[in-house]
């Protein structure tokens, strides 16, 4: 299956290599320990090998678990290897040579509720990365009155159902695939899919019971077989390269990699390059890991050293100087290689990898390669800027950078599955920086969203208080109650707001005179500071004489300030009211038949 299996065959056919997506809760982890246990089931000695980071199935247990959905003799490809951490973000860290390094994603979702936002996001980087994959739609066991067959094919499973459990069931399944179909996949169970480069397979399974597992595992064998068997196929003598999961510190071996290797071999003593926060590592490695069998788990010393790994397989890497190693970096066998050339592709892939940042806007601090770039595609698609953009711990210098953004809302540190450095958290606390943490891409952003709409809503809200507010009214007949000194009249406002203090006029044919202030607005007796569409008050306007200047009946206005009013028209038609808005437009055409571009 890895290395004893391929040693000896310089051109074999690799593992393909699975990964699991989908949104939390759906049961990935359940997923995958299914098929671990029934693996172990099968009861063939070393039935399934552990991994760093991966667990691999050979093909003869597949064929155990599938039963006659899978004859051994049909296949050329060794087994399927299944990344261990599950998670989108996880499986988008995994890549080789610029792609996704999974061959094939399985993309569960819980019968039940369907697409939800960590499905969405799963969608869209299987879209990003041009990754096959198979719909494994699970807890059909929590189906009302299903009767559970274990360990069965679905479709066996599924005539062994009453009528009404079927129905229940696939009005669920096609809920499924009118939402694949809505993000642009045709899709339709696996049994009715002729050409699976054009349709994806949903193929109904239960985590808890084992029904539709041997179905999903004959999908996958299929698919590679079918599609992917030029893929697989490696020089398993030539120098190895790989992908790194995890960055760990082991006892005994202080700074260590969990890898993936994907192509050749790596061998104990051999010259690396990995890719770092910096500079590219060169380094050589002085153990190989991998872990001892299941049976001996707990025994004290949890690995054993072998003298080489061959791909697809998992492995822990011992070697010197490997703090600065990044989670999602390549690592890389010189061997008898060009080290400067090794050197510079490690540098060319990270180049892929890297995020596009601008003058102005928010520093990302993530776990992995991976996850920063899916984090730096959803910011992109919101459209927030990134200012600096790097896998690690919040540390004092990103509060530093962060702090120098000329807008407040981009005095931000959005951080993905990292931690705080206790300085830096010192930092925060006696600074203007925000921090915005969470261990899930779409939350994290809508925080950020959230917070960004918060501002701008207070700040609207406090150029409001500012902004002279459009108003039209109308003098009412028989309500004058003083003509002069200042002229006390009745009103009755006819849209938008009218405030106290407020200067007013009225149009003359295209131009507007300015006639006088408001000193007062009283309603029923009591003084105001306003006067909303449809009231009756009565004000006092400093300036003019009633008969001259003003006169019952007469239509005034609130004099506008053009900017003021330009400030309205273009940011704040969302804050005001429909009749604010109706007399914002009046007063606009009224002076625009003066000045066409007048408030513009």
């Amino acid at each position: 299956m890895s290395d004893s299996d391929t040693r000896d065959r310089p051109d074999a056919l690799r593992t393909p290599i699975v990964a699991v997506l989908g949104h939390v809760d759906h049961g990935k982890t359940s997923l995958l320990d299914t098929i671990r246990g029934s693996a172990v089931s099968e009861g063939e000695a070393g039935a399934i090998t552990q991994h760093i980071g991966a667990t691999a199935v050979p093909l003869d247990t597949i064929s155990g678990i599938a039963g006659s959905l899978v004859d051994p003799d049909d296949f050329d490809l060794p087994g399927l290897l299944f990344i261990d951490t599950p998670g989108h973000h996880s499986f988008s860290t995994l890549r080789s040579r610029g792609g996704a390094l999974a061959d094939i994603a399985i993309l569960v979702v819980d019968v039940n509720d369907g697409f939800q936002p960590q499905t969405e996001e799963a969608i869209d980087i299987l879209k990003r990365t041009g990754t096959p994959f198979v719909v494994a739609a699970n807890k059909i066991d929590t189906t009302p009155g299903w009767n559970p067959q274990d360990g069965e094919p679905i479709q066996v499973s599924y005539e062994s159902q009453s009528d009404r459990a079927r129905e229940r069931l696939d009005e669920n399944l096609y809920e499924i695939i009118g939402q694949l179909s809505d993000s642009g996949f045709s899709a339709d169970l696996y049994w009715r899919v002729q050409d699976f480069q054009g349709n994806i397979g949903v193929v109904p399974v239960s985590a808890m019971t084992g029904e539709g597992v041997p179905d999903l595992l004959t999908v996958l064998m299929g698919l590679s077989q079918r599609y992917m068997k030029d893929q697989m196929a490696i020089d398993v003598d030539g120098p190895g390269a790989g992908t790194v999961l995890e960055v760990k510190e082991e006892k005994g071996f202080g700074t260590t990699l969990d890898a993936v290797m994907y192509d050749g071999t790596i061998r104990e003593g051999d010259e690396i390059v990995v890719g770092g926060t910096g500079d590219p590592i060169v380094t050589e490695v002085r153990a190989l890991l991998q872990p001892k069998p299941l049976a001996e788990i707990r025994t004290e010393k949890r690995f054993e050293r072998v003298d080489a790994v061959a791909a697809a397989a998992g492995v822990k890497i011992a070697a010197p100087d490997l703090a600065e190693a990044m989670a999602g970096a390549p690592v890389r066998v010189v061997r008898d290689r060009d080290r400067t050339a090794v050197v510079a592709d490690v540098e060319s892939e990270l180049a892929e990898i890297e995020v596009e940042t601008e003058e102005n806007g928010v520093v990302v601090k993530a776990d992995t390669l991976g996850s920063l770039e899916a984090i730096a595609n959803a910011l992109v698609d919101a459209e927030v800027p990134i200012l600096r953009a790097e896998v690690g711990d919040v540390a004092p210098r990103d509060v530093a950078v962060a702090s120098t953004a000329a807008e407040a809302e981009h005095q931000v540190i959005l951080g993905f599955n990292v931690d705080v450095l206790a300085n830096a958290e010192r930092e925060l606390e006696e600074g203007d920086v925000r921090l915005f943490h969470d261990d899930v891409i779409y939350q994290l952003v809508e925080e950020y969203e959230a917070f960004v709409e918060e501002r701008q809503r207070a700040q609207q809200e406090t150029v409001l208080d500012k902004i002279v507010r459009p108003a039209r009214f109308r003098i009412l007949d028989d309500h004058v109650f003083r003509q002069s000194d200042p002229a006390v009249v009745g009103v009755e406002v006819l849209s938008g707001t009218l405030q106290n203090n407020s200067y007013v006029g009225g149009f003359d044919g295209n131009e507007f005179d300015r006639v006088g202030q408001l000193s007062g607005i009283q309603k029923q007796g009591d003084d105001v500071d306003e006067a909303r569409a449809g009231e009756r008050v009565s004000v006092a306007i400093g300036g003019p004489t009633v008969g001259r200047g003003i006169d019952e009946g007469d239509e005034l206005w609130v004099d506008v300030p053009e900017k003021h009013a330009k400030i309205l028209e273009q940011e704040l038609t969302d804050e005001i009211t429909a009749d604010e808005l109706e007399a914002l437009q009046g007063f606009l055409d009224n002076h625009r038949r003066r000045d066409p571009f007048w408030g513009k």
